[in-house]
């Protein structure tokens, strides 16, 4: 298939004047959203009321969504579920790894890993009082720290930092060789990577909706669990949802059947809406055109900045093939030298300590648009234009 992306470039709500290069932090509203939640608040709210539950759908709806997300992730049919949010799930699977490996105390983690995965796996560890351990080694160092100590990897497939990927299929083979189990963040995954999950054989994966797959601010998490795993993974958070027969009102928790069981609160119906409404275009493409197209265009923008922008340092890895939708540069003003594209039009984003990062999507990114970048940010790299006071003044959001 080839996908048209000049076609889904124009399903997006893109300011005028303005190249978006932060779809790996939050994506852009899809045109159709607008419609999709009015009607959603209108007709299913406004008329339904509390009827919508049944007759629009609302209650099959994290299910239905799942699976489509399946699709983009290489999940099996309703073994995906959508809803709460990112946090919650990576505990979610966290606690219910580590019930399925009592014997064994060590979560296995790297130092590229997204912080708040981090803190949940830290706040678990505390919880349990158990006497586990959150080890955190190197990104490279990985495969080596596996042991027979090791009851779960947690780790995020693409580094958010830096772009740099790791072997899915390798790194879950020698976890299953030692006993061990995984969890896959798949934040900057899906959406930007080809991801087959089933083929891979993960145990548990986790993401988010908001940032390449461009469900809006806000909208919903989801998990996986492996089919061999959903009837015996025990949910920690024993949610209303998760129950068996929600609706028999029990005084007591009975854990619903597969991947049902890994709900916990009320759907958030009016953000789902806004997803299902983005996931409209991602049945128009195919995951290997969108990666394709995203390492051609990240390309180009390494090799234009190669030669202008010599100050700038790669951060990502040079071959494409083991880097995500996202490049970025080391730069000791990176705060300030983002806030300064950010006023010419150009949108990325800054990660502490010093990195400039920016997305590369197809849907709605092409080859004139990092070309105009690109001299927009030689412009204002070799002249310092962000050597201004206003631009070094930080944010409560970078």
């Amino acid at each position: 298939m080839n996908t048209p992306f000049s076609m889904t470039k124009n399903l997006f709500e893109l300011p005028k004047d303005m190249i978006y290069l932060d779809g790996n932090s939050l994506g852009p509203l899809p045109k159709s959203a607008i419609d999709r939640v009015t009607d959603m608040m209108k007709r299913e709210w406004g008329e339904m009321l509390i009827t919508g539950w049944n007759k629009a759908g609302w209650m099959q709806q994290p299910v239905d969504l799942g699976n489509r997300l399946g699709r983009l992730t290489g999940a099996e049919k309703d073994h995906l579920v959508v809803g709460d949010t990112l946090s919650i799930k990576v505990y979610q699977a966290l606690a219910s790894a580590l019930a399925m490996r009592p014997d064994r105390k060590v979560i296995l983690t790297d130092s590229g890993n997204f912080p708040s995965d981090l803190y949940m796996a830290e706040g678990l560890v505390k919880s349990l009082n158990q006497g586990h351990k959150l080890q955190v080694v190197a990104p490279e160092e990985i495969a080596q720290h596996i042991s027979e100590d090791v009851a779960v990897t947690l780790i995020t497939e693409i580094d958010y930092r830096t772009g740099r990927m790791h072997n899915m299929t390798d790194i879950t083979a020698l976890a299953h060789a030692a006993g061990a189990l995984t969890i896959w963040d798949l934040a900057h995954s899906a959406g930007a990577i080809e991801v087959d999950l089933a083929k891979a054989k993960a145990d548990f994966a986790v993401g988010c909706t908001y940032k390449y797959l461009n469900g809006g601010p806000g909208s919903p998490g989801f998990i996986y669990v492996a089919p061999r795993h959903s009837s015996i993974a025990e949910p920690a958070l024993s949610g209303w949802l998760g129950h068996a027969a929600p609706f028999e009102f029990e005084q007591n928790y009975r854990a619903g059947l597969s991947i049902e069981r890994m709900r916990v609160g009320t759907p958030g119906v009016i953000a789902s809406a806004s997803l299902d409404s983005a996931l409209d275009i991602w049945d128009m493409v195919e995951m290997a055109d969108v990666r394709a197209a995203s390492m051609e265009l990240s390309n180009l923008f390494i090799n234009t900045l190669k030669t202008s922008c010599p100050m700038l340092k790669l951060a990502s890895p040079r071959d494409a093939k083991i880097r995500g939708s996202q490049v970025s540069f080391h730069f000791q003003d990176g705060y300030a030298a983002i806030q300064a594209l950010i006023a010419r039009g150009v949108v990325g984003d800054f990660r502490a300590p010093d990195i400039m990062r920016f997305g590369f999507t197809p849907l709605y990114i092409d080859k004139d648009d990092v070309l105009v970048a690109c001299k927009i940010i030689a412009d204002v790299m070799q002249n310092s234009l962000w050597d201004r006071s206003e631009y070094k003044i930080k944010a409560k959001v970078t």
